[in-house]
């Protein structure tokens, strides 16, 4: 049977699936193409396990890590991996919406495979990416599968919230990290491309917990509902300012707001009391953008000054990298902080291995967890934006960024 009616199967199945459903499915559309079986595994939230997506009273696998396995290294390179392995072949296929890293499929094959079932099968996780992201919303199995640890009600609110933490276009490409993952209150972030625009912000509110998490939901609606409107950068900013100060008055947020032309290049923004991004060109870091240049987000009514939008104009291959300052202010038992030179040097010296951008974001992550002895003080969220005019072909583009 071909791939094409394979596909059809699966896409005519998946009406009446639940999440559950998908494991079974998935082995259905391999077996349509020659191989024996398939399991899904999904990321944690914390990006250091491949998960099994089973179904509901099925056995359930052992989590694969990260680090250290084929597994791994298919969802940290997003390449199809495979070795033998039970008397054939078991392949690795990454799990891609788009290019949001979900997962990996591993496909048990009797022989070697050839070119062409490997071809299939990343057809196949394609579909399969595409049920996920679909059928998730009908059901708890997919956001289970993702936690190893219970989550507290504010994360919860803000990481329903949240877009993706990876997005590619063919001149931009946005990736993010948001830790601690099952505890996160005050930190958050957003992007959205409009035409030759794209937004991001990055929000970071005092405090912790649900007050802080509820402050930080009204600054990210408020931004989006400013945005779609169509209000400038500045308006943008007071907007936000207003309804923090008439709904959370004794609350504020640090915010850092960004319009990038993708046409060219030029790089608009305001910081609200907020660290200024870090700008790097050509594998080095060359400077901070300048901060603040607003009053921190609901405390503008406390000093007479208005928002200003500074501008950079950024050159092809350059990114923008967003923090919060829980990044820099990590923090070793003595007394060490992470600190911005370090911050710069460990994502330089990712790019110049040619790392991904979203792995450089999980590897930097988790390179602040160490540092911090896996206990943060505070949330850490970063956002690496890179601006790529459309020169190079959109095929190059998505090897080099996801």
């Amino acid at each position: 049977m071909g791939v094409t009616e394979a596909l059809l199967r699966l896409l005519t199945a998946a009406h009446r699936t639940t999440p559950e459903d998908l494991p079974a499915l998935a082995t259905e559309g391999v077996r349509l193409i020659g191989a024996l079986d398939a399991d899904i595994f999904l990321i944690d939230y914390r990006q250091s396990y491949l998960v099994p997506l089973t179904a509901v009273n099925a056995p359930t696998a052992a989590a694969v890590p990260v680090e250290g396995t084929l597994a791994g290294r298919a969802f940290a390179y997003t390449e199809l991996c495979e070795a033998p392995e039970d008397g054939g072949y078991r392949m690795w296929v990454p799990l891609l919406d788009g290019t949001e890293r979900l997962g990996v499929i591993a496909v048990h094959t009797a022989a070697e495979p050839t070119d062409r079932l490997r071809e299939d099968c990343g057809h196949i996780a394609s579909v399969l990416a595409e049920l996920l992201m679909t059928r998730r919303h009908y059901g708890d199995g997919v956001e289970r599968t993702r936690r190893l640890e219970p989550m507290q009600l504010a994360a919860e609110i803000l990481w329903s919230l949240l877009p993706p933490l990876t997005f590619v276009s063919h001149a931009v490409s946005v990736s993010a990290i948001l830790e601690p993952c099952y505890d996160v209150g005050g930190d958050a972030f957003d992007y959205a491309i409009n035409g030759n625009v794209l937004h991001v912000a990055v929000f970071d509110s005092v405090g912790h917990g649900i007050e802080a998490s509820d402050t930080t939901s009204l600054a990210i609606n408020a931004y989006r509902n400013a945005r779609r409107t169509g209000l400038d950068l500045a308006d943008t900013c007071r907007s936000i300012d207003t309804w923090l100060s008439a709904r959370h008055p004794g609350n504020w947020v640090t915010a850092l707001l960004l319009e990038l032309d993708t046409a060219t290049g030029l790089a608009r923004r305001i910081s609200a009391g907020h660290p200024g991004e870090l700008l790097l060109r050509q594998g080095k870091a060359v400077k901070s953008l300048p901060a603040p240049t607003a009053m921190p987000l609901g405390l503008r009514r406390l000093a007479d000054r208005e928002p200003e939008v500074t501008q950079e104009q950024l050159q092809p291959g350059d990114q923008l990298l967003l923090y919060t300052d829980g990044v820099v202010e990590a923090r070793t038992a003595d007394g060490e902080f992470f600190g911005l030179d370090r911050l710069g040097d460990y994502v330089t010296r990712a790019l110049a291995d040619r790392l991904p951008a979203p792995e450089t974001m999980r590897r930097l992550v988790h390179a602040i967890l160490a540092h911090q002895n896996d206990r943060l003080q505070d949330d850490a969220t970063a956002v690496l934006v890179e601006w790529r005019p459309a020169a190079a072909p959109t095929a190059d583009l998505l090897s080099r960024v996801e």
